[in-house]
């Protein structure tokens, strides 16, 4: 029997899933399938594998694009050629009327699930393996905390939800109320908490949720809170303070945080659940191989195969992946848009962030680094991580007999797919393989890492100096066994000692407007060369309050006028007139992409940030709907529903952000 789990988004949140308000109709009293649910439906253990693998929602490669590396455009890490005025351009960003991210069907099924399984399980009449019941049953505590986690980061105060409730208009309004962040982060981690006794410790070849993979999850989740208590405190995002919205609910009269014990709280189990998994997970080796010889598409180096392999459970650092297959139509095409230029690409910022091996940053007088000037020297003697993930001059290209090099970047090119818009090409997810890589109308079926155990040791790294003002051994060892596989020298404190932070084009050096301290940059640095493009960048850029200061940003790539422009054909860059296909040489010397066409281009003069965004705005239908009605006929006040809006942003919709 194949089950569809159904989506009930008739309105979007809580009130609005049961329809109107005073409909007949009881959504939320209906079991969550596309037809009634049969009486013996959740009573085997293939049933609930069925249900609960319909809840997933990870990012992962999926149909055309660049795959999982997209999810850092708009960041300091990457852009590409739609650049978002909705993110960058203040007053561009309204409030919703509706809005599909404010919907509580995955949280009701998820709830659904629990009810009846806990249920029948008492009742003993689930038939199958009782290992494999309970691994479903935490797996679905483990999704719907990763629901309430998305919310968290979305919109930071939520409700919390864990019954189905019924089509009666007080007490939905009474269960929308928004919780304080703090304790819906609490809430995900009791989740986690409960699914661990249940989870077993790998499960279907890394393909469904396991029990590091729950533990993964909650040092992430801790970490996300701590910091951003952390860096927002005394701000309208941080519950507790007179600027915080939720102050004037009158549910929260009785509110109140220790701001300080909860940071701790939060930075304690981060480094808990994130030492349990570092202790044992292997980093995957790095070979020291740059590229492959012709015809080598596998064994060459583990640490650059394991974004692109077909099998990636054989790898004890990938903890969950995407598996794909080509007979079922089940791929994507990431390969061969990474060949392709895909109209995307590296940031200059980040390509500076990259240490030399010898562990210097590229500023430092001793650093060896022989500058941008030629596009053939960028990589030479840096990080490894540079080296194998961004393509540079005579890497392999295609794996041909001979093979064919990388010779320079396709800056000009009139389809924007194949143009590299900055000139730095990403290399992580790429499959060498003509399977994979080659053009054609065949897609690929390589897997794609969805949590891998390197971000554990990051995580620990982090919470421990942030909790202490100091590093650990663990955290050390930690740390050393991150660089000596990037081919840096471990020895980081020389690199702390070396580093100036104004020297620095890392958004990250900041938290709320000021310089962080050497040593917590570091940090940061580390984690975000370890994970570019594995779709966390936006999200510890917010929770680090790392965007107060972007104002004017403008996105650069290589330095394509000293000496790399020279090496393209007559007229193939053009930088006036009509037909002006690449930034102009008096404005930088440095590629501007943005800054190609001024006319209807709301980013040429660069980003600016706006506070407001660090939270999504609820839609104002759900506010409106919520809102006590007048008994008199005349206009609702808004100020009685206990939705109340997040910081800046106004409760009528089509409105801007106030800052």
């Amino acid at each position: 029997m194949r089950i569809n789990i159904k989506k009930y988004v008739v309105g979007l949140g809580l009130i609005a899933s049961v329809g109107v308000l005073n409909s007949c109709n009881k959504f939320l009293d209906r079991s969550p399938l596309d037809e009634v649910t049969p009486e013996d439906y959740l009573k085997t253990e293939a049933d609930l594998a069925a249900y609960t693998i319909k809840a997933y929602d990870f990012t992962s490669h999926s149909g055309y694009g660049v795959g999982t590396f997209a999810n850092d455009f708009h960041t300091d890490n990457a852009i590409t050629s739609g650049g978002s005025t909705s993110l960058w351009v203040p007053g561009n960003r309204r409030v919703e009327n509706t809005s599909d991210s404010y919907s509580f069907s995955a949280i009701r099924n998820a709830n659904f699930f629990l009810k009846t399984v806990l249920e029948n399980k008492e009742a003993g009449v689930i038939a199958g393996s009782t290992a494999n019941i309970d691994h479903y049953i935490g797996e679905m505590y483990v999704l719907r905390a990763w629901k309430y986690f998305d919310m968290l980061k979305r919109y930071g105060d939520f409700p919390i939800v864990t019954e189905l409730l019924v089509d009666n208009k007080e007490l939905l309004i009474s269960q929308s109320k928004r919780a304080p962040r703090n304790k819906v982060a609490r809430f995900i981690l009791e989740d986690i908490d409960r699914s661990l006794s249940l989870l077993q410790g790998s499960f279907k070849n890394k393909n469904r949720i396991s029990r590091d993979v729950a533990l993964l999850i909650k040092s992430r989740v801790a970490l996300y809170e701590a910091s951003w208590l952390t860096y927002h405190k005394g701000t309208a995002f941080v519950p507790g303070n007179a600027q915080w919205p939720g102050a004037k609910a009158d549910y929260n009269a009785d509110f109140s945080i220790d701001l300080d014990a909860e940071i701790k709280f939060f930075l304690d189990q981060a480094a808990s659940a994130s030492k349990e998994i570092a202790d044992k997970v292997v980093l995957t080796a790095n070979s020291g191989l740059v590229n492959p010889n012709a015809g080598e598409h596998s064994k060459w180096n583990p640490y650059f195969e394991m974004f692109s392999a077909e099998d990636m459970g054989v790898y004890p650092e990938v903890l969950l992946w995407r598996d794909y297959d080509r007979d079922l139509n089940i791929q994507h095409h990431t390969s061969k848009y990474i060949m392709a230029g895909a109209g995307c690409g590296v940031l200059r910022g980040a390509i500076d962030t990259y240490l030399m091996s010898n562990g210097l940053p590229i500023y430092a007088a001793a650093s060896g680094y022989g500058g941008d000037d030629d596009f053939n020297n960028i990589k030479t003697d840096r990080d490894g991580r540079l080296q194998l993930f961004v393509f540079g001059y005579g890497d392999t290209y295609r794996i041909l007999n001979p093979t064919e090099p990388f010779d320079i970047p396709f800056v000009a090119k009139a389809d924007l797919e194949s143009r590299d818009l900055t000139g730095y090409r990403n290399r992580k997810y790429l499959n060498y393989n003509p399977l994979h890589a080659e053009s054609g109308s065949s897609g690929s079926d390589a897997g794609s890492i969805i949590f891998r155990g390197v971000e554990a040791y990051l995580n620990y790294i982090e919470a421990v100096y942030m909790r202490d003002g100091a590093l650990d051994g663990t955290a050390t060892a930690y740390w050393k066994a991150i660089r000596k596989r990037a081919m840096i020298d471990e020895d980081f404190n020389a690199t702390i000692a070396a580093t100036n932070l104004t020297k620095e084009s890392d958004w990250a050096t900041y938290s709320g407007g000021v310089l962080v301290d050497a040593t917590l940059y570091n940090i940061r640095r580390e984690r975000r060369l370890e994970l570019l493009g594995e779709s966390i960048r936006m999200d510890d850029l917010k929770r680090w309050r790392a965007l107060d200061q972007v104002k004017n940003y403008i996105p650069e790539g290589v330095n394509l006028w000293t000496s790399l422009h020279t090496r393209y054909k007559a007229g193939e860059l053009v930088e006036t007139g009509k037909d002006k296909n690449v930034s102009s040489k008096t404005d930088s010397k440095y590629l501007r992409p943005y800054r190609v066409v001024e006319v209807n281009n709301e980013l040429y003069n660069g980003y600016n940030w706006s506070k407001a965004n660090y939270l999504s705005p609820l839609p104002a239908y759900e506010i409106r709907l919520s809102a006590t009605l007048p008994t008199d006929g005349g206009v609702t006040d808004l100020g009685t529903s206990p939705l109340y809006q997040n910081p800046y942003w106004p409760l009528l919709a089509g409105q801007p952000a106030t800052e």
